[in-house]
């Protein structure tokens, strides 16, 4: 499994070695020893999440201002845009995002650590989307920052509104928002 800092280097890109041939393919989706070297501490993943959404519902931005979840997200079919956006205001990248194609086709993970929040745009007419979380979901500590803040510019490469939950479109903007210090 290749390991890939993004112009956030605390976010990092797995793609992994796919063996493949006419009866179909293989590859190692998760390999706790290369992870933790990738990221340079241990972590103990609690939950495993799966949602499916058709396209253009944008999930997020979502974090836990309290138990922080750290996530290891995925497309397993489909395709979405996926993005993490630095809320530590102590980080040289604080308000900065990064995104990242994945697709059950190119079959890579996003590691998004604690301390950002995630969100998520489905490309494809649907798309099913899994990961691992550090911490369990915490409902009372859920916090949501507002998917198109102007402050953030985020590109989610979609044209028109994306499909929103209620929650999603009470999201705050950045400088309103908490944040992690």
């Amino acid at each position: 499994m290749k390991a890939i800092p993004c112009a956030i280097p605390d976010v990092i890109l797995f793609e992994p070695r796919v063996f493949g041939d006419d009866r179909g393919f293989f590859f190692e989706s998760y390999n706790q020893r290369q992870f933790e070297a990738a990221i340079g501490r241990p972590v103990t993943f609690v939950q495993d999440n799966h949602s499916r959404s058709v396209r253009n519902v944008l999930r997020g931005l979502h974090y836990q201002i309290k138990q922080p979840q750290g996530k290891l997200v995925r497309v397993i079919m489909g395709e979405a845009f996926d993005v993490a956006v630095d809320i530590r205001k102590s980080s040289p990248t604080f308000g900065k995002w990064v995104g990242e194609i994945l697709s059950a086709e190119n079959k890579k993970q996003m590691w998004i650590p604690e301390g950002f929040a995630h969100g998520f745009v489905v490309l494809s007419e649907h798309a099913e989307f899994i990961y691992k979380t550090t911490d369990y979901w915490a409902p009372e500590h859920e916090r949501c920052i507002a998917w198109d803040d102007k402050a953030l510019a985020i590109d989610w490469h979609i044209s028109g509104k994306p499909l929103l939950s209620a929650k999603d479109a009470q999201g705050m903007a950045l400088n309103a928002a908490e944040v992690y210090d």
